[in-house]
């Protein structure tokens, strides 16, 4: 476990491995007790000594500095948006801001703020969930939070880049009443894991809130504190880069009450085959994979200014029309987990022209279904990995929640990334092997040159002998070794016929190095050099319309090439 304070965020990073936390704020452990689940406690630890960060924009390479974690009041003329307290609360909504509709470049003019945290929740000490996972502007958005303290303060922060913040304050809501929620509910069928029992504590009307990627941080009287995530959607995504939120995947790996997809209380047996939305996340400091695989993304594109529209990966499902017109879209750090209807819609808008961008590896790796709860549809996922278990087996395949390369319905997820899921965990150096590539213009580097640390801890690689657009181009081919089988980690770049770019990074450590905040591996100024400025060029090329019209790729893939993955420990 790493973490450090991003400008005033905390970071955190968590083992792969094992696909569990390593430390600190864990997964909960847990008691069944007559069909319920009753989270065991967890450890806490000091948040990290305050760092400085650096980041390459276009201009050059510009310093970062973080800033503490006081808890302090946002800066005059930052006014918080009104909510409204479902429990009678004293606390009072003040007076709202209500910005001209949503410009990145007006946005983050505004004052920031710190939305660090300073005092992690022991146990379970403070935590919460929202009704919604993404919510356009206007949609009201109730937050359910348990605290062992007697009072509760809420803070909403949006996530940009404020003159050298992460984050600026949207509202605050004081002096509302603390309560310990009700245990969570377990079916023991599923081992699905829910809190949709709980009382909602406050409501929050979103009508003033600019699209983004929100953090509600919670801080009880008794001084602890936690995170809840939100994405605000935008209304269209025509002319924009839409940065897309991997929710299913935070929840694929989410184990609070001790069940997840992968783990339950007594290893992989017994794992979850549907998880609840409904439910507080168990790691991440209650943000989930938000904070290292995903904010450092949407902190840079916000300072670039370029034209940004959100969504989360549920809205590939549950509203495709959504991305039509969107000149590209960012999928972020770990965005493993798909509907079939979630990858037709991202199929469709890279054949409409629209340019993608896989900023890790090992997506679009698992099949899932989803189906709605009392709270909402889409909140329950359904991901029983193993295809004969799945109720659906032999009924309807195409809907078989196994993994998209494995029968009875294999469609390998390389047709559409470029890059194919391979093995972890590995730790290796990046190797360019096309240093004329036009991503690669500004780094200086030649063949052969190395980014130490750079792949890792999952990584991909292009297979010829498995569904690969024709039109690809490797930019780097990096020797590695997982469970002691050598084999290559690519960086990749293909053009569909309409004219899209597609750019797979084929790591997972890709996103959290653009704020240096990764574990082990790749850190240091010239790994965050590297890797902000091919971002940067890469944002800003996908931003200007189909990048396959300007940058055509020619088929240019390594000789060695074999028809089966490596065995790793993706379970």
């Amino acid at each position: 476990m790493r973490s450090q304070i991003a400008s005033g965020l905390r970071v955190t990073w968590w083992s792969r491995q094992d696909r569990r936390p390593t430390g600190g704020r864990i997964v909960p452990s847990g008691i069944v007790r007559s069909g319920i689940v009753r989270s065991g406690a967890v450890r806490s630890r000091p948040v990290s000594p305050r760092v400085a960060l650096t980041a390459v924009a276009l201009v050059g390479l510009i310093g970062l500095v973080g800033t503490g974690c006081d808890g302090s009041s946002p800066a005059a003329g930052n006014r918080p948006s009104a909510g409204t307290d479902a429990s009678g609360g004293s606390g009072r909504p003040t007076e709202p801001d209500t910005p001209a509709g949503f410009d990145v470049k007006a946005e983050n003019a505004r004052p920031g703020a710190d939305c660090g945290l300073a005092r992690l929740g022991e146990g379970h000490a403070v935590e919460g969930w929202l009704d919604r996972v993404g919510v356009d502007p206007g949609q009201p958005v109730r937050l359910f939070a348990s605290t062992t303290a007697s009072r509760l303060a809420v803070s909403v922060f949006r996530i940009g880049w404020y003159g050298g913040h992460t984050c600026r304050l949207i509202t605050r809501r004081e002096e509302l009443p603390g309560r310990v929620q009700p245990s969570a509910a377990m079916n023991a069928t599923t081992n699905t894991v829910s809190a949709a029992s709980w009382a909602p504590t406050v409501t929050f009307d979103t009508a003033t809130w600019p699209p983004g990627d929100y953090l509600f941080r919670l801080d009880s009287s008794n001084g602890f504190q936690s995170y809840v995530p939100l994405t605000v959607r935008s209304p269209s995504a025509q002319g924009r880069i839409v940065i897309l939120n991997s929710v299913t995947t935070w929840q694929a790996y989410n184990a609070w009450g001790g069940y997840s997809l992968y783990h339950g209380l007594r290893g992989f047996a017994d794992r979850a085959r549907v998880v609840s939305f409904d439910r507080p996340y168990g790691y991440g400091d209650g943000a989930a994979d938000f904070t290292g695989n995903e904010a450092p993304l949407v902190t840079l594109a916000e300072r670039l200014g370029l034209p940004l529209a959100y969504a989360t990966d549920i809205d590939l499902h549950a509203e495709p029309r959504l991305f039509d017109g969107a000149r590209a879209v960012i999928s972020l750090g770990h965005d493993e987990y798909y509907s079939p209807r979630m990858r037709a819609t991202l199929t469709a808008a890279r054949d409409a022209g629209a340019n993608i961008a896989f900023l890790g590896a090992n997506a679009v790796y698992r099949r899932i279904r989803l189906a709605p709860t009392p709270h909402g549809p889409d909140r329950l996922e359904t991901g029983y990995k193993v295809a004969n278990e799945d109720p659906l087996y032999g009924r309807d395949n195409s809907q078989i929640t196994a993994n998209w390369p494995s029968p009875p319905n294999a469609d390998p997820e390389s047709s559409l990334t470029g890059g194919m899921y391979q093995c972890n965990p590995v730790h290796a150096d990046l190797v360019v092997t096309n240093p004329g590539h036009w991503l690669l213009a500004g780094t200086g580097l030649a063949a052969g040159s190395r980014i130490p640390g750079m792949i890792g801890s999952e990584y991909d690689r292009v297979d010829p002998n498995r569904p690969t657009p024709q039109m690809i181009e490797v930019l780097a081919h990096s020797p590695v070794a997982c469970h002691g089988q050598a084999d290559y980690s690519d960086v990749s770049y293909y053009t569909a016929p309409s004219g899209a770019g597609v750019f797979d990074a084929g790591t997972s450590a890709w996103v959290c190095a653009l704020l240096d905040v990764c574990g082990p591996g790749a850190h240091g100024e010239p790994v965050q050099r590297f890797v902000t400025q091919v971002t940067t060029t890469l944002l800003q090329a996908f931003a200007a319309g189909p990048a396959g019209r300007v940058h055509p790729a020619a088929r240019s893939v390594p000789a060695e090439a074999r028809s089966t993955p490596v065995t790793g420990s993706e379970r």
